[in-house]
């Protein structure tokens, strides 16, 4: 995704209070590992952590959701503080709007990133569309801005980086570094 791009959505940027993450493409490569009694794994991507906390931090509020179940997602969730973990979900727009509801945030406030067919349906419910470089040909079309890294490989890092740009808390985390803090 060219600078330009980004640029011309940093207003769009400034007003987002809620992220959504799809999980399998988004927050992992979209791969799923099962051992010999069937246990699923997940591989997650830690600057995508550090990602999320560092929006944390700045007061957005993080929520994942997936259609997809297996533990792993939700202890990724308890690990980074994440206290809206919607797994399990076949109509991804029906939930995200009942989240929505529940936060007060209305679609304008709202980013989703996602990488497949099922995460083109929330767009009537968020303000911005977004996708790995990864995603599928549609989603990439669909999305207002895909990231140049993959699902699982940093595009949350990468997008995290691009909201605090906009919302100017960047620039000293890069001079600075960041330490965690128990806000």
């Amino acid at each position: 995704m060219s600078g330009l791009r980004w640029w011309l959505l940093r207003r769009r940027l400034r007003r987002i209070r809620l992220l959504v993450l799809d999980v399998d493409g988004v927050l992992t490569d979209g791969g799923l590992w099962f051992d010999a009694e069937g246990r699923l794994s997940k591989r997650f991507d830690v600057r995508d952590g550090l990602g999320i906390r560092l929006l944390q931090q700045a007061g957005l509020e993080i929520a994942l959701l997936s259609g997809g179940q297996g533990g792993a997602t939700e202890v990724r969730a308890r690990q980074l503080g994440i206290q809206h973990c919607l797994v399990g979900i076949k109509d991804k727009p029906d939930a995200l709007g009942h989240l929505q509801q529940q936060l007060g945030v209305v679609a304008e406030e709202t980013a989703f990133v996602g990488d497949d067919l099922n995460d083109l349906a929330v767009r009537p419910v968020v303000g911005l569309l977004l996708a790995p470089s990864d995603a599928c040909r549609p989603v990439r079309r669909g999305a207002d801005a895909v990231m140049q890294r993959k699902g699982g490989h940093g595009a949350v890092r990468e997008l995290a980086e691009r909201l605090l740009e906009a919302r100017g808390g960047w620039t000293a985390l890069r001079r600075h570094g960041w330490r965690d803090r128990n806000d």
